[in-house]
């Protein structure tokens, strides 16, 4: 991963005694009079560490695509999965994606991996650690760090039942007749879960997400020590990039909203400011499923907190755009992905193992227009899933479906053109691109597993057979094939692609309502994306005086007379100067 030729890393150079400085203070702003017990059980462990490279810069360039999946995405009879995977990521992912990123593939009690019993293992059932580093000869990885919650059926938990040393305060108790009316719901299930202590003394507990996630007491220093401990535990176990799920939640003050507060923003510093002294190289991404302003807030001041922030505007307003056969809206928010540092980007992606988040669309769409995109979830086989309001109500939180399915929608299950050309608009974008296995593999819904678990998540999170995917990716007339040969040339090919630096120009253009334009250029290359996103042909000019006549699509190697484009449905091109 690169940085541009001109900039250099911000944190590369500094002194680990200056760090110890800027760390002492920002633990004093967080625990207040605790601050130098907390640099008491920090310290020991950077030194520990010491100060590592685990290969590359830390920052990132157009050769960088992300790959999301579970370990178990691909299973083989007799092998244990992350075997299985490596042999089909070496022979179909090689000079494809630069990055993995694993899903939780630690032993867990439920929530698919995010209700974790214990963060130092690898599920035996999925293999080894060393099954995992193994990846790091063709791939970066990228890890999930857990960190709001953990599962009521650990050994930390019930070391806290127990008031174990240095365990007793891991979980926040809650009086249940306190008010919590303004706290901020993803869920809605409970926000409080009753549990009995050994002592036999019942207490209630924060449980943002379900009876068995438990939340962390981060104003426990014993739990602050842990977490860090964790963090750097993944990094020598060969994390390039550690995801920080559900960080937004972090903190919590009754009273406030506890979302978004200044002293989880300032815990996010905390983790950077670690790897800054320690791992330079290693990145944070933080996932907060929230409106787009709330989560571009978590890029701090471009140098101090996240490196990368999901992009999850994308997703929904990009179906909405493609259901619509209409790019205005989605052209103008596009407008909005200027950033100020260089030192930050965006992860885009249109599908992940959760569902589509429908939050990042306030102030965007009306709810009528929400409430539209539902109904068409369900009439192609989705489902819809709601969170809980302050005043009790309820309101729709994600839309449960394949994000294939959710292109296609109900009247054209076969057209793989209309899939593809909405992931080359993801890929046009300034950001690193990120793409979800079963997405790459053009996996349908899966209602059965929905029947079966009896959660909507489960329908894109289907358990593939890897022989039989091998098969069907070998004849070109199945469904899987027709979506992942051409998907897989469109990711080689960006990658060669200058203009797509995560950080180069953009600009947006308004051309038709039924084209969605954007211009990148960086060192001499200029490249337009064009894709047309709707079921009727669109015929256009580009009128660029920096442009010859003729470019070429970089994705064809045909070329086109600028001032005649004929665009068929769901047509796109990237064109380019001819060489």
């Amino acid at each position: 991963m690169e940085f541009p030729p001109e900039d250099k890393c911000p944190n590369n150079g500094e002194e680990f005694g200056d760090g110890i400085d800027r760390l002492t203070s920002l633990l004093r702003r967080i625990y207040r009079e605790q601050a130098g017990q907390a640099l008491e059980k920090i310290r020991p462990l950077l030194e520990e560490f010491g100060r590592e490279q685990h290969g590359g810069s830390g920052y990132y360039s157009e050769r960088d695509v992300v790959l999301i999946t579970y370990a178990d995405s691909l299973l083989r009879s007799g092998e244990k999965p992350l075997e299985t995977l490596k042999a089909f990521a070496e022979q179909n992912f090689k000079g494809v994606f630069s990055a993995i990123h694993f899903l939780p593939f630690f032993p867990y009690s439920s929530d698919d991996g995010f209700s974790v019993l214990d963060y130092f293992s690898i599920a035996p059932h999925l293999g080894s650690w060393d099954d995992v580093s193994a990846f790091g000869d063709h791939f970066r990885l990228m890890f999930d760090h857990v960190v709001n919650h953990f599962s009521a059926r650990s050994e930390w938990f019930r070391a806290y039942l127990d008031d174990r040393p240095g365990y007793e305060d891991f979980a926040i108790e809650v009086d249940p007749a306190v008010d919590l009316s303004l706290v901020t719901r993803p869920r809605s299930l409970p926000l409080l879960s009753e549990f009995k202590k050994t002592s036999g003394q019942s207490v209630h507990l924060w449980t943002t997400f379900s009876a068995d996630q438990v939340d962390f007491n981060y104003k426990s220093l014993n739990v602050l020590q842990k977490m860090i401990e964790v963090l750097l535990f993944y990094v020598r176990h060969g994390a390039g990039i550690l995801r920080l799920d559900a960080i937004a939640y972090l903190w919590k003050e009754i009273g406030t909203p506890c979302i978004h507060l200044p002293q989880t923003h300032d815990m996010v510093k905390l983790f950077r400011l670690i790897l800054d002294l320690v791992a330079p190289d290693v990145s944070l991404i933080t996932e907060t499923n929230v409106p787009h302003a709330e989560n571009i807030s978590y890029f701090g001041n471009g140098r101090d907190e996240a490196q990368m922030v999901y992009n999850f505007t994308l997703a929904p307003l990009l179906l909405y755009t493609f259901a619509k056969e209409d790019a205005t809206i989605l052209s103008e928010w596009a407008r909005s992905l200027q950033i100020d540092s260089r030192f930050t980007t965006f992860l885009n992606f249109t599908a992940s193992h959760d569902g589509i988040g429908v939050r990042p669309l306030e102030g965007i769409l009306p709810q009528k227009e929400v409430e539209w995109l539902m109904g068409l979830t369900k009439a192609a086989g989705g489902r819809v899933a709601y969170k809980r309001n302050a005043d009790g109500s309820g309101s729709p939180y994600e839309l449960n479906i394949t994000y294939i399915d959710a292109i296609l929608g109900n009247g054209s299950s076969g057209r793989t053109d209309k899939f593809l050309a909405s992931q080359a608009v993801q890929y046009a974008l300034p950001g690193v691109p990120a793409t979800y296995i079963h997405s790459l593999l053009g996996s349908r819904n899966w209602t059965d597993g929905v029947e079966l678990t009896g959660r909507p998540r489960t329908i894109n999170r289907e358990k593939l057979q890897a022989e039989t995917v091998s098969a069907q990716l070998r004849d070109p007339a199945s469904f899987r094939a027709k979506v992942y040969n051409p998907y897989r040339h469109l990711i080689q090919t960006r990658r060669r692609q200058k203009a797509f630096h995560p950080n180069a120009d953009f600009d947006i253009l308004n051309i038709d309502p039924r084209l969605f334009a954007i211009k990148r250029s960086i060192d001499g290359q200029i490249l337009y994306a064009l894709t047309n996103i709707s079921s009727q042909p669109v015929r256009l000019k580009l009128t660029d005086t920096e442009l010859a006549d003729m470019m070429t699509d970089v994705l064809t190697g045909d070329c086109f007379d600028i001032h005649s484009l004929h665009l068929e449905p769901y047509r796109y091109l990237w064109l380019t100067a001819v060489s």
